[in-house]
């Protein structure tokens, strides 16, 4: 990911936001120099999407879009809708789809995840209209951490009691009847995780991303097929960077290359 130079109107950046580069330059995102900014996390929940040609897919959360488009540079022929509560977010993943050349691809829904169905249907929503589901949900409970200043910052790492559930209830009620699941979140959050998944999908695959050989995963990508009752797998997962502190040679693929992960199909 490389940032650029902010600049203004006309073909340019507005003030205060960045041009950060890709999966190798393939794409390019606008993002707030602060408040919450896409990073590793977004590409390694795109790569592990095993989205195909056709398909309709739902990235909740999407921020200013880029998991949505990076899935987008590796499947072209698929429509993604994002849906995103934060106002200014939303603009800028619509400008961003047009960057990148994916407007008619891409379709932002300004929306609250944890809003009645009603409320989402009208937002244009399609209950269980999805092949693929996928999201990067705030990652730390609500007075683990000192809360960010910014308010984008914080509504998207902050997560209240009992969010994590509402969000995989939303994911629940719009992935189609066999529709695949796949979410990326702290390792040491799994437990939680996997009990409110419980029921609603099954044949679980657990890929944990280990920062170095020996220390254990900061995250994990947990991906699951609804209505399946096979069961959970735990991978052996991928390790992001050598010693040196430079990417392996995996890592690279997926960032750099825009591999995918292959976390096979989720047992039926």
């Amino acid at each position: 990911m490389i940032s650029s130079a902010t600049i203004g109107p006309n073909g340019s950046l507005e003030a205060g936001t960045t041009a950060d580069a890709f999966l190798g330059g393939r794409i390019e995102i606008l993002q707030y120099k602060t408040g919450h900014r896409g990073g590793s996390d977004a590409v390694f929940l795109a790569a592990a999407v095993p989205a195909r040609t056709g398909e309709k897919v739902l990235d909740a959360g999407t921020g200013a879009g880029t998991a949505g488009l990076c899935l987008l540079a590796r499947v072209p022929h698929i429509d993604i809708a994002g849906v995103e509560i934060d106002k200014s977010q939303c603009a800028l993943a619509r400008q961003n789809a047009e960057r990148n050349n994916c407007s008619s691809r891409f379709r932002v829904i300004e929306a609250d995840v944890t809003a009645p169905g009603k409320v989402l249907g009208t937002a244009g929503l399609v209950r269980e209209g999805y092949d693929q589901v996928m999201a990067n949900p705030p990652f730390y409970g609500a007075g683990s951490v000192r809360a960010a200043a910014d308010a984008s910052r914080a509504s998207a790492h902050v997560m209240p009691d009992g969010e994590l559930e509402r969000w995989v209830r939303f994911l629940t009620t719009m992935a189609g009847p066999h529709a695949t699941l796949t979410l990326i979140h702290r390792a040491e959050s799994l437990g939680p995780l996997l009990e409110v998944l419980k029921d609603r999908f099954g044949g679980l695959t657990i890929f944990p991303l280990f920062p170095r050989r020996g220390v254990p995963a900061a995250r994990v990508i947990v991906q699951g097929r609804k209505n399946s009752r096979g069961r959970t797998r735990l991978l052996p997962g991928l390790v992001l960077h050598e010693d040196g502190g430079a990417y392996t040679a995996e890592a690279e693929a997926v960032l750099r290359s825009g591999a995918a992960l292959s976390l096979d199909a989720p047992g039926a």
